[in-house]
């Protein structure tokens, strides 16, 4: 299989998780497209029924709303039994580096009404430590270059991500050459930094549940 075929796959398996009659979180990326799409089929067949859904991201609004599925703002629920989202990388642990589609801020306000972080994603993601991947940061714009100073002092080479402004207003700085050991403190001495939005690795939002695509099927890895 190809990578996306592999989206595909995981994109299908992630409906087992998704609770009938509820609110459900959605994530933000081209894996969770291929989820959105087969969840629309699914309630197309009347195989199942939700309310409506919590979106990380504009796109993953758009998406849901051109398959007629209502999206609620953040604001109008207390709580999500799940969100379903991808990753640019998972250790062994359910930590990831998440930001690649710089919908990170919004992914972490998603995810901490959710119960269950499912995290979908295809083998490539998988990994034993975090930093392969330039971890992304968004930030507030005029501390870009005090901001890349202090990932230097890391070991990191950070560089703004030429023309992407967030759904937030936000710029975003990504960072290479890190090797992210503990990944809770890593998040919680990051986001302190003054110019911080929010640091995309996801350790206090660590996934609970990862389906991982591979040439001979699905993986459920849970944490």
């Amino acid at each position: 299989m190809n990578q996306d075929q592999l989206k595909q796959l995981v994109g299908r398996a992630a409906l087992d998780h998704v609770p009938a009659g509820q609110v459900l979180g959605v994530g933000t990326g081209s894996t969770v497209d291929c989820f959105i799409d087969a969840l629309a089929a699914r309630i197309v067949a009347g195989a199942i029924a939700i309310p409506g859904a919590v979106s990380s991201s504009e796109r993953s609004t758009q998406r849901l709303r051109g398959h007629g599925i209502q999206v609620l703002d953040a604001s109008e629920v207390t709580g999500l039994a799940v969100y379903v989202d991808g990753a640019d990388e998972i250790d062994g642990r359910g930590f990831m580096i998440k930001g690649g589609g710089a919908a990170l801020t919004r992914e972490k306000i998603v995810a901490d009404l959710a119960e269950t972080f499912v995290c979908i994603a295809d083998e490539s993601k998988l990994v034993k430590t975090l930093g392969r991947f330039p971890l992304p940061v968004e930030i507030i714009p005029m501390a870009a270059a005090q901001l890349t100073r202090r990932f230097a002092r890391l070991g990191g080479e950070a560089r703004l991500r030429e023309g992407v402004v967030t759904d937030n207003g936000g710029h975003i700085l990504d960072v290479r050459g890190l090797a992210i050991d503990d990944p809770l403190a890593f998040e919680t001495e990051v986001n302190q930094w003054p110019g911080v939005v929010t640091v995309g690795v996801f350790a206090r939002h660590r996934a609970q549940v990862c389906l991982l695509g591979a040439a001979d099927g699905v993986r459920t890895l849970r944490f």
